[in-house]
């Protein structure tokens, strides 16, 4: 079988959520002079998203860049889950969430593989000679992975010709498995470098200029996740919102960073609308991803379980603080695990739904330079780290 001669990017690039649906661009921006061919699970259209039209991993490539993202710990199992339609997906976890041998069976025959952590590629899918490259991944619950997820891993990692990840508990668990990888920003900390134009052209027209004429005197960009659900945490986001919003005058805008299941759904946001003073927030009906972003950039902050949420922010020098789910319980959190790693202390990074209004009267109050400052030195870093394996490539 002849190798694939192309590029691969690969990833979850096949679902729509925000920070896989930014990681290829981000990819081809600042690799320029190269045709990649993006590539996930299975093949599907994102473009009417911003996202890009996605095709299945070819046969023996001869270089393959993981693109970025918690993909370490993603099992075959949640990667068919995030790929079917809401009802498919409902039913599936009907079916199977209860039974992990036959969840993982199913999960096999629906990808065509016996990978059980599909979106982690070893040697033996490349060409002899391929390059293969794991560029900032983030994996902060490998430890409590099954053994043969880990050794799965663990052995892909070991073949790699380059590999980094995004944050200090991912890099703590591989050490413990001897495995060295050094630390690097996740890719999204170069969006307003590489696509501020794109960004500011959508500032200024459809869902967000409306957001921006809704509230002339600012607003924070809100987003949660499905995991928010009952009752108490829909109420304690209302409570929490309601008074950061009567202390400061600025609006709510409510978005949906990820349509995909497991990630948000727009009827919790309309729940937490009525439950705001009226005239407090805004639904925003976009899932564009230049739209999301420039939701985002012309904020005054963001709150919400989207890591790449909080990173968009961090790349534009604003305000931003993370939601810990409520299930979230003692096992690691990669919100948290990211910011402790790359953000200044006076930051606050992970809270309960019950913290969030001294968390974002805190957040406001970090000054403006030391966020900038903060933005720039990433951005430095990983330019850094992504020059020591991009010379790897060949043109």
């Amino acid at each position: 079988m002849n190798p694939h001669p192309q590029p691969v990017l690969f990833g979850a690039f096949d679902r729509h959520n925000f920070g896989d649906l930014l990681f290829p661009h981000l990819l081809e921006a600042l690799l320029p002079g190269r045709a990649f061919e993006c590539c996930g699970l299975t093949e599907r259209d994102l473009r009417a998203f911003g996202g890009h039209h996605v095709t299945p991993l070819p046969a023996r490539p001869t270089q393959l860049i993981h693109a970025g993202g918690e993909l370490l710990t993603c099992s075959a199992w949640q990667a068919v889950v995030m790929l079917l339609d809401p009802a498919a997906a409902a039913e599936a976890i009907a079916r199977y969430d209860d039974e992990p041998a036959a969840a993982a069976a199913w999960a096999a025959r629906q990808l065509g593989t016996a990978r059980t952590m599909p979106y982690v590629v070893g040697r033996d899918a490349l060409a002899p000679g391929g390059k293969l490259v794991f560029n900032a991944m983030g994996g902060v619950e490998l430890d409590s992975l099954p053994a043969a997820q880990r050794d799965e891993v663990k052995a892909a990692l070991r073949q790699a010709d380059w590999l980094s990840v995004r944050d200090h508990v991912t890099q703590a668990a591989l050490l413990a498995e001897g495995i060295a990888a050094p630390l690097c920003p996740d890719p999204a900390v170069m969006v307003e470098q590489c696509f501020g134009e794109v960004i500011r052209q959508h500032r200024q027209q459809g869902a967000v200029k409306a957001i921006r004429d809704a509230f002339p005197q600012g607003y924070l960009a809100c987003q949660f996740s499905a995991d928010f659900a009952d009752d108490a945490s829909l109420d304690a986001l209302a409570q929490g919102l309601s008074r950061v919003a009567a202390a400061t005058g600025l609006g709510v805008a409510l978005f949906r960073a990820g349509a995909a299941p497991w990630h948000d759904d727009p009827v919790l946001l309309e729940k937490l609308q009525r439950r705001l003073p009226p005239g407090t927030a805004r639904l925003f009906p976009s899932l564009h991803l230049w739209d999301l972003c420039a939701l985002i950039a012309a904020s005054r902050g963001t709150v919400g379980s989207s890591l790449h949420g909080r990173i968009v922010a961090l790349a534009y020098g604003l305000p931003r603080v993370s939601l810990m789910p409520p299930q979230q319980g003692r096992r690691p959190d990669k919100r948290a695990a990211f910011a402790e790693t790359w953000e200044p202390n006076a930051v606050p990074r992970s809270v309960g739904v019950d913290q969030i209004e001294p968390a974002l009267m805190q957040a406001l109050a970090v000054p403006a330079d030391l966020l900038r400052e903060n933005a720039v030195s990433l951005r430095a870093r990983y330019l850094h780290s992504q020059a020591q394996w991009a010379g790897l490539l060949t043109p």
